[in-house]
This record gives C-alpha cells, structure tokens and sequence, in this order.
C-alpha cells in the first residue's frame, strides 16, 4: 500500500505527507538539485515557479540503457536517474544523481514540469522512484505510457497545488488524486497497483462495469477496442474514457524487458506459473544483441548474458514463439518483423517497447505497456484498457522529390507534439495523400507516434496494404485480408481535432540534438561537419528505406563519389527479409563500393549497442533513428534526419538536404553539394 495513503479513524482514506520526509523539486538549474541531494536544502511548492522545473525529462535520463541491465526494481533504483548529467561547464558529462543518492534522500515526493517520462516505455523509470522511497509524482502532464506505468505501480500523480497543500500540513482525501479517472483505475491505485488489483478482481471483491455507451459513430481505435470486448454490455460501442476489459490479440518482448517480465510472474503467481495463449505471444532477440562489441558496454557483459539467460528461460517456461538470434545473427528488430510476419489489420496488439505503435501502419492498434502490465496480460489474455481519444490527419497532396516520411513526422512533432495536441491520443491518419505513402513509409509515421508523447498511431487501410499483407500472408486469401480492413464511421469523433496536412508543402528536416521535437528545415540550419552517418533502426530499416540509402549512394557513385574521407557510414537491416530484398536488388554491391559498413539486423546504434555510437562529446551524428535524448546513442551531438539526408550527408561530409542529381550537377560544375 502506498505509504502516503492514510486511514482515519472514521475510515476514509486521506493523503499526508510523513514526518521527515523530503519533496525533491527537479529544477532546470541542475545546482539547486544537487543542493537538494545533499541535505542542505529544503523547498516548498509556494516558493517555486513552475517555469524553473525540468520539462521533458525522459526514460533514457530516469533510468538510462546501462541501468536496465538489472532486472530487480531494488537494483534500478540504486542508480536512478544515472542518465541526468551536466551540460557545459566545470561539470560537464558528470552525474547530476550519483549511486543511491535518490534513495538515501529521505524524499517521497518527486516534482517536475511539463511532459513528464517521454521515451522508451521502460517501467524502469516510475521504479527508480518507487524502489527509492518515492510514492507521489508531480507534474504539469505526464507522457501516456509513463502515467499507465506509474497507475500499475501503485504511485499516485498530482498538480502544484496539490502539492502546496499538502506542505502546509493538510491532509488532502484520497479522492482529490484519483478522482480524475475511471472506477477500475481509481481502484488500481488504491489497491497499491495492478497486482493487488488483479488479485481483488480475481478473488472477485472488484468488479469491472461493462460499458453502456449508446450506439455512436466511431473512429478506428474505438471499432477495433470495441470489437475485442470481453466485458461486453448490451452495446457494442465506446467512447474515450471507457473502461473495459479487452482481449490481446497478440504481443512480445525483448531481452531487455523479458527477465523482469519473467520475475514478476514468478513473485505473483509462484515458480510454476503458466500462461493461456503462449502461441499469441513472441521474445525477441535484437536490442543487445551488439552489446559486446561495444567498449563501454563491457562493465556490464555478465549482467547482459544473465537478461539473455533469463529470456530464454522464460522461452523455455511458457512456450511463446521463438525469435532468438541463431549463430550471432537475429531474425530483425521486434516490430520490424512483427509487422511482416503476424501484426493484421484489426489486430490489438501490446509489447514492452515504446516503439510498438509501428504496427499500426498495418492498420492494427499497437502500443507499448510497461513490465507489470505486460506480464498480466500474457497471463490473463485480455487487459485493461481505457479507451484512448483520438487525433485525425487528413493527408493531401504527394510529398516532393527528397522528402520522406520523416521529415513529415518531424513537422507533426514540432507543430502538434511540442502544443501537446498529440498527448495520449491515438494518431490516426488517413485522406487521399495517404495513399502515395508506401507501407514502410506509413510505418515510420506510426513508429514515432511515441515520440509525439501519443498513445499510439494507425493508418487507414487500402488497396497497398492489401497487396503488402497478401504477399507476406501466404495461405491467408485476400478477401480474408479485406475483410479485416476497419474504417472510420462517417462522423466519427476527434477530440484532438481534424488536421489537413497538405504533403507538398513539407520540407525535408532535422531534429537538433537533445530532443526529437527540435525540428528545424535543413536549408535553415547552419553548417554543421558530421563524423558518423546512421541508417537502421525499427524506423529506418525497412525496404523502402534501403531504396533510399541506395538510390543516393548510387547516383553519387556514378558521380565518382563515395562516403567522404573522415566520416563513417553504417547500414543496418531492419530484419532478415530487409537483407534478403537488399541483397536481391543489388544494394550490397552499392554499399560496399561507397564505403558503407553493413551491420545484420538488430537494433544497434539506436539503442547505444552496436556500431555506429558516438565515442566521444565533440563527434557529430545524422542519424535515422526516432530519437537523440542526450546519451542515447553514444555521448555526441546526434541528429535525426530522413534515410535520404542521411546518405546525402555521408557523402558530403555535412548535413545536406538531398536533391535528386545533386551530386551530378556538382560533378559538373565542381562544386560541392550545398544544404539548400
């Protein structure tokens, strides 16, 4: 039960902070934490604006890649947000939190700004707090996967005020924090988390109320939800703030998560556990799977082998499908290849990675859970779902020459993600520009659905998409296929709003270091020398993305270019079918003679595993994975950017906005490609 949670003598139940316990305030003046850290300062709500709090404090900072390597939350918290550090200065690189100084601060309350765990949906991060003695979050908002994670740990979330409150000695009843939400959640937190609660429904002291929403004209993720219902009422509808119990289609894991997944069935439900459906369920072996090959990595290579260990044992334990690496090669990244071989339109899909909302390109409803949640669902076979709002774009128009998907989501991320119109919705796009997007390109944009701190992406679904699922299905027909197929009602709702984005007007861009919401137009960006370029990742790893990386290296071939002297370019496939396709259109002849270095599937750099890491502060990246917090992918500046910026830049040796026949005109007037 929570600590901060408190019964009267009456029985009601208020929340009261604890006699010589701290609130730790995470400000952007990183000294007034450290003072915070050592005992030497005490703050309160009324004297702190808001402004000055840390805004966008994402996972990889909470509890960065290094620090997931253990599994038990104890072991996390040890070093919770390891991944904070100084920027510039006497300090830079250095530790803002050093080893358990969350833990030995005496703090229960923890309070920061806006967008509060943006990233990877590691439940790593909210357990960092939790395993430290923190019980109470404090934020303007909270990214969606983060808040879910924080519900399933039993961790209440609250406003300034609240806070303010509670520091003048008042004790606040326990309603006013979760009276927000609905039934089942209010009940989640009071019972101390998902556990507990699952143990109450089980036992049958909780009940979950079937929906009553009146028929109604639906968008995509409510007819998909709607048609998984487990708890069903009379009607088959939903509208957002539903709370339902919903069938799993299928999901998955990776040996980063899969040990801890692993850990918690065994606490809860004994050593003998088993699971229902382990044929609708996957592991896989792709995020650490060039671990060793990385210096700094190697303190932690026994705490690496014990999560592949762990893995395979609960592979063994329950019998879900098997995507291991065979002789040091793995079958491709998680949702790259959950997309190819088992995620189908109408699908309701949940896995342990941020990233999940990639299938949604399918026209399948996909998104990340954290541990907790993960290891209930496999063992039930349906979750908990408040049924999510949604966001609508209308595409228009075809994207010009040089522009990609990429850039397109760059746009969305820095005009309604940074405005927070994303938040926790679900992003459906659809419209007639829809259509001149390629499969591949339609899964970039649902990949970083995360990165806009949304609940998930979706795309409708065409006559493309029938053609790309019937040529992965074989055995499936494709009136099967089509039947499968969910629209929007005409008239459905969006609380977000419906946005018209005309396609011809996007430019091709980047996202600066730090975040992928700074976005900036390449031909507005000044020079900027780059020392590794980066294709790969479940977002740049694709087919369509190999046409890319290839279609630039090849024109500059012809052109008598290659990559250029001092930067260093690397390729990684997406899965084993992206290599074959690769191999079979003759892009490996291209790579090798512009001096790229090809990488097996896996996910690599992006995770800070592989080649193609940053080795020091001062080198630059262009990168085509879907996010560059600080540390992410090595210490150095890194920049997101298209597959086709990527490659361009490779060759020019800086960022470059690649034109079609950019490096035969400056062939022929002897002149070096320039960014506009």
């Amino acid at each position: 039960m929570n600590p901060l949670i408190h019964t009267k003598p009456d029985g009601s139940r208020v929340v009261r902070l604890n006699p010589g316990k701290r609130v730790l305030f995470l400000t952007k003046d990183y000294s007034v934490i450290e003072a915070q850290l050592s005992g030497g300062r005490n703050l309160r709500m009324a004297e702190v604006d808001p402004s000055s709090l840390l805004d966008d404090i994402n996972t990889d900072a909470m509890t960065p890649a290094w620090v997931c390597f253990r599994h038990k939350p104890e072991d996390i918290a040890l070093d919770a947000y390891a991944g904070l550090v100084h920027k510039g200065g006497p300090k830079d690189g250095s530790r803002v939190f050093g080893t358990r100084a969350l833990m030995d601060g005496g703090f229960e309350v923890i309070v920061s700004g806006q967008r509060k765990g943006t990233g990877s949906s590691r439940e790593t991060a909210p357990q960092c707090e939790r395993w430290s003695g923190v019980h109470l979050v404090i934020a303007a908002s909270f990214a969606p996967i983060h808040e879910r994670n924080n519900i399933n740990l039993g961790q209440l979330m609250g406003t300034y005020e609240q806070l303010e409150r509670l520091q003048r000695g008042e004790e606040i009843p326990l309603a006013e924090f979760t009276s927000r939400y609905d039934e089942v959640t209010r009940t989640i937190l009071e019972q101390g988390g998902l556990f507990p609660f699952s143990a109450a429904y089980k036992a049958g002291r909780v009940k979950v109320p079937a929906p009553a929403t009146p028929a109604r004209a639906m968008n995509i993720a409510e007819k998909i939800l709607a048609a998984k219902l487990v708890n069903a009422g009379a009607s088959a509808s939903l509208k957002p703030g539903d709370i339902c119990l919903v069938k799993v289609d299928g999901g998955y894991s990776h040996e980063f998560t899969t040990a801890q997944v692993h850990h918690f069935l065994q606490q809860e439900y004994g050593a003998n556990y088993k699971l229902p459906n382990p044929a609708k369920f996957a592991v896989f072996e792709d995020h650490l799977l060039y671990a060793d090959g990385v210096k700094r990595m190697a303190p932690f290579a026994a705490q690496i082998q014990t999560l592949r260990n762990l893995q395979n044992e609960f592979q063994r334990h329950t019998g879900v499908r098997d995507y291991s690496a065979r002789n040091g090669i793995s079958p491709g990244i998680c949702h790259q290849v959950a997309r190819e071989q088992f995620v189908d339109p109408g699908d309701f899909i949940q896995a342990t990675d941020s990233h999940t909302c990639m299938g949604g390109g399918n026209n399948a409803l996909t998104y990340g859970v954290g541990a907790t949640e993960y290891a209930g669902l496999v063992h039930s076979g349906f979750t908990f779902v408040i049924v999510p709002e949604s966001i609508r774009f209308d595409l228009v128009g075809e994207l010009r020459p040089g522009v990609t998907a990429k850039d397109l989501i760059l746009h969305i991320l820095k005009v309604h993600a940074v405005p927070e119109h994303t938040l926790d919705r679900v992003m459906e796009f659809g419209g007639p520009g829809l259509k001149s997007l390629s499969m591949d390109e339609r899964a970039t944009l649902c990949n970083m659905a995360t990165e806009c701190s949304a609940k998930s992406g979706i795309c409708e679904a065409d006559e493309l998409t029938l053609d790309w699922l019937a040529a992965r299905r074989p055995g499936v027909s494709r009136e099967a296929l089509r039947a499968r197929f969910v629209a929007p009602d005409a008239g459905a709702v969006y609380d977000g709003g419906r946005h018209t984005i005309d396609l011809t007007k996007i430019e091709a861009m980047v996202a600066e270091p730090g975040d992928p919401t700074y976005g900036r137009n390449i031909v507005d960006l000044a020079a900027v020398k780059i020392d590794i370029a980066y294709g790969g990742s479940c977002t740049a790893g694709k087919e369509h993305d190999f046409d890319l990386y290839a279609l630039v290296l090849r024109e500059a071939l012809e052109a008598g270019r290659t990559v250029a002297p001092g930067v260093k370019m690397y390729i990684q496939y997406g899965s084993e079918a992206v290599r074959d396709y690769a191999a079979a259109k003759g892009y490996l002849e291209v790579f090798a003679k512009s001096g790229v270095e090809v990488i097996n599937p896996g996910c690599g750099a992006c995770i800070g595993c592989g080649p193609g890491v940053s080795d020091t502060k001062e080198q630059v990246t262009v990168s085509a994975i879907n996010r560059n917090f600080a540390g992410r992918s090595g210490p150095g500046q890194l920049y997101l950017a298209s597959p086709l910026t990527v490659a361009a830049s490779a060759v020019a040796g800086q960022i470059v906005q690649y034109r079609p026949g950019m490096f035969r005109h400056a062939k022929q007037e002897g002149t070096q490609p320039v960014r506009s």
